[in-house]
């Protein structure tokens, strides 16, 4: 896969350097979540909260201007590995407010607006407003999105792939690197097209699934994927029911209800995190083939599980990795099926 990325990214870089990308004309004014913010120049000292918005920024090749990153579910991506030994990291976790001021950042990216927002647990945009720094929030959590109501956000209708590509482009004008930022979007979105084009030749019939994030107690409700979300895209994308019908972004599901709908596949995600005891997949396996709701269901008893990143699970580039993982598994997944039906 990562092959296959590189080879993508050197024949996109032959069609790219055929045709002229101006240089970003500052001052630059980007509305962004509902803010208007305009740059005098390309940012110079960089804090990113997030995994997704660091690794974007990464790919943009402005690491040298990175004073601090924060955020971490997953590995770094093993293509970035020796940019992130140089990098400093504030917190595998939310950074404090403090921790990001002493850094004296002129430009603050944000995955959500969790950590950077009206009520953002690190700051408001006004409030590093005041301190002379940016604030920018990726566009996958703003747009369609409502980030008041249920748990992580609501969307009203599912989750695209515009809005991730949205913001690359516009990271890309704000840093002046307008050409690496469109070499990045055809890669991913040749990935993308790939990845369902695989899909449709399994001729899926009546497959379904459920994404199990975490759980604050691992014999209580579980945090799955809702309809909309970015994992909900994923199965939408790739012709799979998804089991949960909530517009929230992680419902919350019993697993009664779970083990009555019976899902063909269950998607466990994997994280450094260890916030609560589901958070480790192996632990989510051990769960899942004792309990007495879910011992029995076909896809436990038959170990139909895909262990994915959690990041490849959200509004992320990684989401484009959880594609190709599920559209791969279910060629294994599609086999299955088809014999237990013989």
């Amino acid at each position: 896969m990562r092959h296959s990325f590189c080879v993508v990214m050197s024949l996109m870089a032959g069609l790219v350097s055929a045709s002229s990308f101006a240089q970003t004309q500052y001052p630059l004014t980007i509305d962004n979540c509902g803010y208007k913010h305009t740059y005098l120049e390309a940012p110079k000292a960089v804090v990113s909260i997030g995994q997704d918005v660091t690794e974007t920024l990464y790919q943009l090749g402005v690491w040298d201007k990175m004073v601090g990153t924060g955020v971490w579910l997953n590995d770094v991506a093993p293509q970035f590995a020796q940019l992130d030994k140089i990098v400093p990291r504030l917190s595998d976790n939310t950074p404090t407010l403090e921790s990001v001021l002493q850094q004296k950042p002129d430009f603050i990216g944000s995955q959500f607006e969790w950590y950077v927002g009206k009520e953002g647990v690190i700051g408001t945009r006004e409030l590093f407003a005041s301190h002379g720094i940016a604030a920018y929030v990726l566009p996958t959590d703003c747009i369609n999105k409502d980030n008041a109501v249920g748990n992580d956000g609501t969307r009203a209708n599912i989750f695209n792939t515009d809005s991730l590509y949205q913001g690359i482009k516009e990271l890309s004008k704000i840093f002046d690197k307008q050409e690496r930022g469109a070499m990045f979007i055809a890669s991913l979105k040749e990935r993308e097209a790939n990845a369902i084009a695989r899909a449709k030749k399994d001729e899926l019939n009546n497959v379904s699934a459920v994404f199990w994030y975490s759980s604050p107690k691992l014999d209580g409700p579980a945090y799955v994927a809702g309809r909309n979300s970015p994992a909900g895209y994923i199965l939408n994308a790739l012709g799979i029911e998804n089991i949960a019908h909530s517009d929230e972004e992680w419902p919350l599901m019993d697993w009664i209800a779970i083990s009555r709908a019976n899902p063909s596949v269950i998607v466990l995600a994997k994280m450094n995190r260890r916030r609560w005891a589901a958070d480790d997949y192996k632990t989510k396996i051990a769960f899942l083939k004792s309990n007495p709701y879910t011992r029995n269901m076909a896809a436990v008893k038959e170990n139909r599980f895909v262990i994915m990143d959690a990041l490849a699970m959200r509004a992320s580039t990684r989401l484009f990795d959880g594609l190709e993982q599920m559209a791969i598994a279910l060629d294994a997944v599609q086999g299955r099926l088809k014999g237990a039906e013989k």
